[in-house]
This record gives structure tokens, C-alpha cells and sequence, in this order.
């Protein structure tokens, strides 16, 4: 029996804890930080909320025995990676990063990459433009630098308090997003420009490719430095991992 801890929070998490489930020789725990206010049903037990830091998280792994620690959650979520290497090392538990690879741009793209939100609202320029923002609620405090600008903002939960700008409507929607759904939602609003993350996978990548099919420009902040730990981009090669024990190569942050 592996006792296994997944911190998930993404499309592939779901997929790895629901391919789990059905393995007898496994007791599966997938973690969610509680930042989403209704998470979708998962067919494994779900634990809510953070550690405590990397010392938490390395108590919990002891005192709950834990064999095997995946890192699945999202690409940008830095600090929760650096916890997870750190705690792993410290109560000497197998850890595994599965993190999807990012976009690479294609002829048709025409990127700006930005190093943060702050940096986007400065590629937005002076002249009023119509926004499509996809980069969920903790990064728009740094638009209402910027009212002049006419904002559709997508999340997951209803932004609140919204965002202090006089022109901003909002859409709520979870992934998987279609592309001929976002080129219609694009189309619709008259959007001439489109922020986000470049999250990588094909959940959310619509947005990408309706940018591409409708000749938008997109500002993309770039993904942070994640702690070198072993690594794969799939769901099938943590299968490999878990049954295993196949050596990895070791990530040096994207």
C-alpha cells in the first residue's frame, strides 16, 4: 500500500487523483489550497487549505506516513513548489513534479511576454484598448492603474470587491475552454487584446488559439523559477514513476 499526497488545484491533478482511485494499492489525498469557493467532486478524499509553510508540510508527510508526493499544482504557484521541495527533502519523502509545459508560440501569435501583472498594465499602453484578462483574481489589483481601458475578466469565482475601474464586466467559467467557444466570447465583446498566463495544456488554451485565429495580440506574463526536482510532463510518466521508481531528470524551473 503507497500512501500518496497530491497537491493539486489543476486539470491534471483531477485526471491523476481520479486515476488512482481505482488502484487498491493505493490511499491517495489530494490537496487543495481553498482558493476556489466550490472545487469540483473528486473520487478521492480531499484535504482543504495550506500547511503551515514547508515545516507543515514536511509534519504532515511524517506524521501521516506519507510514501510518494506529487506536485501537481499550477505552473505560477512558486511558493507552494518551493514548500514542496523543501518538505520533501526534510522528511525524505519521493517527490514528483508533473507540470505541463508551456505554450510555445506558433506562426500567427503575436506574443508580448511580461514578467508580471504590474508589467502588463504597462504593455497595455495610454490608449484605451478592450481587454480580455484570464489571469485570475489575485493578479487585477494592478489594472485599476489603468481605468482607461474597457476590461472582460474571466475567473473562476466572482471577483469581489471588483475591480475600482469604470469599465469592467465579468465572466465566470473553469476550464476546459473551447476554442470556437473563446473566438465567439472574443468576438462578442470586440476584445483587441488578450492577458494571461502562459498555464500551459490544452484546458486553456482556446483563449490562445482564438487569438491566433482572430489576429489579437496577447500579453503573456512569463512562468517564475521552480525548484529543481524531478520531473514529468504527463500523467502517464507519474504512472511510470509511481509503479517504478524510473529515474527522472531534474527540473531547473521554467
Amino acid at each position: 500500500m503507497q500512501n500518496i499526497l497530491i497537491l493539486g488545484g489543476t486539470f491534471e491533478a483531477r485526471q491523476l487523483a481520479a486515476r488512482l482511485a481505482g488502484r487498491p494499492q493505493c490511499c491517495v489525498t489530494l490537496s487543495l489550497a481553498g482558493r476556489t469557493a466550490a472545487p469540483t467532486h473528486h473520487p478521492v478524499p480531499v484535504r482543504i487549505g495550506g500547511f503551515g509553510g514547508a515545516d507543515g508540510l514536511a509534519a504532515y508527510l511524517r506524521d501521516r506516513r506519507i510514501d510518494r508526493l506529487i506536485d501537481a499544482t499550477h505552473p505560477y504557484a512558486a511558493v507552494i513548489s518551493a514548500n514542496a521541495a523543501r518538505a520533501a527533502t526534510a522528511a525524505g519523502v519521493p517527490l514528483l513534479a508533473l507540470r505541463r509545459p508551456a505554450w510555445q508560440p506558433a506562426a500567427g501569435d503575436c506574443w508580448t511576454e511580461v514578467a508580471d501583472a504590474m508589467e502588463a498594465v504597462s504593455a497595455l499602453g495610454p490608449t484605451p484598448r478592450r481587454v480580455f484578462i484570464a489571469l485570475g483574481r489575485k493578479q487585477l489589483a494592478p489594472f485599476a492603474a489603468a481605468p482607461q481601458h474597457h476590461y472582460l475578466i474571466r475567473s473562476v469565482d466572482p471577483v469581489d470587491p471588483p475591480l475600482s475601474v469604470p469599465r469592467a464586466k465579468y465572466v465566470l467559467g473553469r476550464g476546459p475552454f473551447a476554442e470556437a467557444a473563446d473566438r465567439d466570447l472574443l468576438a462578442a465583446w470586440h476584445i483587441d487584446v488578450i492577458v494571461a498566463k502562459n498555464s500551459g495544456g490544452a484546458a486553456t488554451f482556446g483563449k490562445i488559439a482564438a487569438a491566433r485565429a482572430l489576429g489579437l495580440p496577447v500579453i503573456l506574463l512569463r512562468r517564475p523559477p521552480l525548484p529543481p526536482v524531478a520531473g514529468v510532463e504527463t500523467i502517464e510518466a507519474a504512472f511510470a514513476w509511481l509503479d517504478h521508481g524510473v529515474a527522472l531528470s531534474t527540473e531547473r524551473g521554467v
